[in-house]
């Protein structure tokens, strides 16, 4: 499909019923799959052959609907996880092991910023963070000799800074490692970082992909471009012998294209089982049918909002990298010429009180740890999302207490105006 527009790659790609077949995506709701004979099904466990024998590790729904997210990020291969924060682990955790080092920009979602700093340093995985506006120098010295990836988040939840894709992904390329960026506020319909040098691509599809608050789940995207045995002690779990599978080596068997997902489905998800039920695969293929409109009125919005809050007097700053002098704004222009998606943010007078006051006035927007979703919704992150941060670390992240994130869903512009004015009071 990817010689069609992106718009029809979003309702139709990913897949193509043959005749008679259903013209909705299937739900394959099992558990396991029949085989004939024991040779069959020994083939798929010494992956010698494609197909599916349990849903822990692969199901055709979920293959479906990763097929058509891989298309539009323009990538090779990808797989559907339980969440957004599933995908950011095993995409990390896929290339690193106890003893290995991250660079990431400090910019990141709470959350993430959490499993990399803490969990993962528990499981002997050192991290540096850096400020998104780093420079070129300031980033090279961020790198070890046992770096072995970059990550970073297109634009920042609930920061909202713009990551220089070009300039991570020439770093991570100079030092032979991949970057990978979690593209979840643009989606693809506003920005394609594969496009922009990044090698693998991750997203929390609860968000924009599903648009509706009805099903948690993340994605994996590969580029297919990172060359991972250029440096291939720094990989050894693509570039060596997989015992656990009578010795494969990804990259020899499947390629640059395959080696990554494969790896991370056959190894990974077998061990980890953090599958997305085929349910929820069927309810964001859904969304994805609808997100090339969808985005476009969220970023519509959510620029209508940013403007009408820059100019008002209890309004200490705002972040929204599509405004005109945004610090932002020049990024955006770049790699988000066609909306920087529905989600802004702006710092309250009289810091968290300040910010509780507001949030406690509103009648249509809702307080909810959700965010880019149908119905507009907001928080402060200091006091939910981001609670487990020190202010010292909730400074770095540019998220200050008086903080309020509202996610400007597709309701009327004017309505959520409204709304905001009289809070504001």
């Amino acid at each position: 499909m990817s010689k069609f527009n992106l718009d029809t790659r979003c309702v139709q790609s990913g897949y193509t019923p043959s005749n008679g077949e259903p013209r909705q995506i299937p739900i394959i709701q099992s558990t396991t799959f029949k085989y004939d004979t024991s040779a069959d099904m020994g083939k798929l466990f010494d992956l010698e052959a494609s197909g599916y024998f349990y849903s822990r590790l692969q199901n055709p729904t979920n293959d479906y609907v990763a097929a058509k997210i891989t298309d539009l990020e323009g990538g090779t291969a990808g797989m559907l996880t339980s969440s957004g924060q599933a995908a950011n682990f095993m995409a990390l955790f896929n290339i690193c092991e106890a003893g290995s080092h991250i660079v990431s920009s400090a910019s990141i979602y709470g959350g993430t910023f959490n499993l990399i700093a803490v969990t993962m340093k528990k499981m002997g995985i050192d991290a540096t963070f850096v400020s998104p506006d780093c420079t070129e120098e300031e980033l090279d010295a961020a790198f070890r000799d046992n770096t072995c990836a970059v990550f970073g988040e297109t634009i920042a939840n609930p920061a909202l800074t713009v990551l220089d894709i070009e300039k991570f992904a020439n770093a991570a390329h100079r030092h032979g490692v991949p970057l990978i960026v979690d593209n979840t506020f643009p989606t693809p319909v506003l920005c394609r970082p594969i496009e922009w040098g990044a090698d693998i691509v991750t997203h929390s599809t609860t968000k924009y992909m599903d648009g509706h608050g009805a099903a948690v789940g993340g994605a994996i995207i590969d580029s297919g471009s990172f060359d991972w045995n250029a440096n291939a002690g720094k990989f050894p779990g693509l570039t060596t012998p997989d015992e656990s599978y009578h010795g494969i080596v990804y990259t020899e068997k499947f390629g640059l294209e395959g080696a990554f997902i494969t790896k991370c489905t056959s190894q990974l998800m077998r061990d980890l089982g953090c599958i997305q039920s085929p349910q929820s695969a069927y309810i964001l293929n859904l969304g994805l049918e609808s997100l090339h409109i969808r985005m476009q009125r969220h970023s519509a919005n959510g620029l209508s909002v940013a403007q009408f809050l820059k100019g008002h007097n209890k309004v200490k700053a705002v972040s929204y990298p599509g405004l005109s002098g945004d610090p932002y704004n020049r990024l955006a222009k770049k790699y988000l010429p066609d909306g920087c998606c529905g989600v802004v943010s702006f710092e309250m007078e009289g810091g968290r009180s300040g910010a509780e006051e507001f949030l406690g006035k509103l009648k249509l927007a809702a307080i909810e740890t959700h965010v880019a979703d149908a119905r507009t919704c907001c928080l402060n992150p200091a006091t939910s999302t981001h609670r487990q941060m020190t202010d010292e670390q909730l400074d770095a992240a540019g998220i200050p207490a008086g903080l309020v994130r509202i996610s400007c869903g597709l309701e009327s512009a004017g309505d959520l105006i409204a709304d905001i004015s009289q809070a504001l009071g």
